[in-house]
């Protein structure tokens, strides 16, 4: 089953990133039958850190995922269970939850989990030291406590309808890291978890390892060996793909559509497709004067074509993006009235409202200064590469000047997202399957290394998210969220693109894939090789 993230991630989870594996390492290589194969995966984003709490990034969750565990999860049909938590009561008016916690789990070095950990991750993720962008949702909790070695009760003050949820949050080994500075610990390069897999090896810029748990509750996963591949260019990884050096990664839309419908490559390998949870969007920076004017920003949504980007950049593999939600789920609108479509003549007339004139060369400017900026995205993804000139050529015609920067990924959060020190940005965020948007919406969370980095602040929309994670009335949220789509189209913090399908492809020798709601990792300890 696929561990629980609630947390919104700055890639979306079709991105892979790089490098050369050893020969040992490839995917041919097989220990002894089916329990002895390695599996690998490409990746064009290396993880920042191994310890979940201060990581932001899906490489990062990626592996951590196979680390750690939470006390929840989501099934292969989106439903939640337990996954440390053996089972749960919650009070009738639903602000006390008690776990019950699995007994003999066992940390990767021998010690038994026990409720000190629980108690200790909630802790340390509320502790204003420490640098996490997900203290919010267990800031809710009035009161936490371990009565026993495997029970955890946690209450909450008022209602808080992501509470359960909320505690897929990986769980850390308190007896490793209680007492000391969890910014300096060596988990973040080698972590010890209670998951399915445990960590071996992490040659920077090359790979990560991870091998079988034998003492794993649920079983030992059938593949013994789990690689981890840094491939940042996604056509080298499609040729390690062919050549055996890789057993999985996402396709790119051309490679899905054109490069592997042969009869050699179907015999070779599965292909899937489902829609990703997950939205691609150009953000701006509001500390900027040009984007301090929501003019501006609607025009230059007005002026970018959507399906032209669907159909040009995803082969038509996707659907128009109108807002933070997945189209199909429960709080996402169909049709939001204050959504600008596609209309260059309106950006030209919104662009004149906000002052702007054409200059001699083509160009709008506004008090001797022109309208221009630079979109950055990040390295090894083709498809916001060819997004972002789509849109210069587009913004061009009405008069914007538009540069494309593209950054190693580790820098391009480093030194550039969390400093601020950006115009616009082209990314995606992965989408949890619980609507609330406090993480990356709301204005409290525009400090260091949070995820409201592009510092939008809007009171109602405060208010709102708010509302919505503060009642279990299932209509009262949903009118939250469709209120809040409205605002969002209306201020055009973001133009929001396309949501993308998902096109992972595996080797054939890999056995036992279920293709879900989840997706098709849902299962992955009971991959095997025949």
């Amino acid at each position: 089953m696929i561990p629980l993230r609630r947390l919104l991630l700055l890639v979306l989870l079709t991105l892979t990133a790089c490098s050369q594996g050893a020969p040992a390492d490839r995917a041919g290589s097989r220990g002894p039958g089916a329990n002895g194969s390695s599996f690998v995966t490409g990746s064009i984003g290396e993880p920042s850190t191994l310890i979940p709490t201060l990581a932001t990034d899906t490489s990062s969750s990626d592996i951590a995922g196979l680390v750690y565990n939470g006390l929840v999860r989501y099934d292969k049909n989106l439903k939640l269970e337990g996954d440390l938590a053996e089972s749960w009561e919650v009070s009738p008016d639903g602000l006390q939850i008690t776990f019950h916690l699995r007994r003999g789990v066992k940390w990767h070095d021998g010690k038994d989990f026990t409720s000190r950990d629980v108690l200790y991750t909630y802790r340390v993720t509320v502790d204003p030291k420490t640098p996490t962008a997900y203290a919010e949702d267990f800031k809710q909790v009035q009161s936490a406590q371990a009565p026993d070695a495997y029970t955890f009760k946690v209450r909450y003050a008022k209602p808080f309808a992501p509470a359960l949820a909320s505690w897929g949050m990986n769980i850390l080994p308190a007896h490793l890291l209680e007492g000391k500075d969890i910014t300096k610990s060596p988990l973040a390069r080698s972590p010890i978890g209670t998951g399915p897999y445990i960590f071996k090896e992490w040659i920077p810029g090359q790979r990560l390892i991870l091998e079988a748990n034998p003492n794993y509750w649920e079983g030992k996963p059938r593949l013994s060996r789990y690689v981890y591949r840094i491939i940042p260019d996604s056509s080298t990884m499609y040729m390690e793909l062919k050549a055996g050096g890789v057993d999985m990664m996402g396709l790119s839309p051309v490679q899905y559509q054109r490069q592997t419908n042969t009869k050699e490559f179907l015999a070779r390998f599965n292909k899937y497709r489902y829609p990703a949870s997950a939205y691609t969007y150009l953000g701006y920076n509001l500390r900027l004067p040009m984007f301090q004017d929501a003019r501006v920003r609607r025009a230059i949504t007005c002026a970018i074509n959507k399906e032209e980007i669907i159909q040009g950049v995803l082969l038509g593999m996707g659907q128009i993006a109108h807002g933070p939600y997945k189209p199909g789920t429960w709080a996402y609108k169909a049709k939001v009235e204050n959504d600008p479509g596609y209309d260059p003549a309106r950006a030209q007339a919104l662009l004149r409202e906000a002052g702007y004139v054409m200059g001699a060369d083509g160009i709008l400017a506004k008090d001797g200064k022109p309208l221009s900026f630079t979109i950055l995205t990040n390295q090894g993804n083709d498809q916001r590469l060819k997004a972002a000139q789509i849109i210069q050529m587009r913004l061009k015609r009405v008069g914007i000047d538009v540069k494309i920067r593209v950054v190693e990924w580790a820098s391009f959060l480093t030194n550039f997202i969390d400093k601020g020190k950006f115009e616009a940005v082209l990314l995606g965020w992965t989408i949890s399957q619980d609507p609330d948007l406090f993480d990356v919406w709301h204005s409290s969370k525009t400090g260091p290394k949070e995820l409201n980095f592009i510092n939008y602040k809007n009171p109602e929309l405060d208010r709102l998210i708010v509302e919505g994670r503060g009642t279990f009335d299932m209509e009262k949220r949903r009118d939250c969220y469709y209120r809040i789509q409205e605002i969002l189209a209306k201020d055009q913090p973001y133009t929001f693109l396309y949501v993308p399908d998902a096109l992972p492809v595996v080797s054939s020798r890999i056995k036992g894939i279920e293709p879900a709601p989840a997706g098709i990792m849902h299962n992955f300890i009971k991959w095997y090789v025949e």
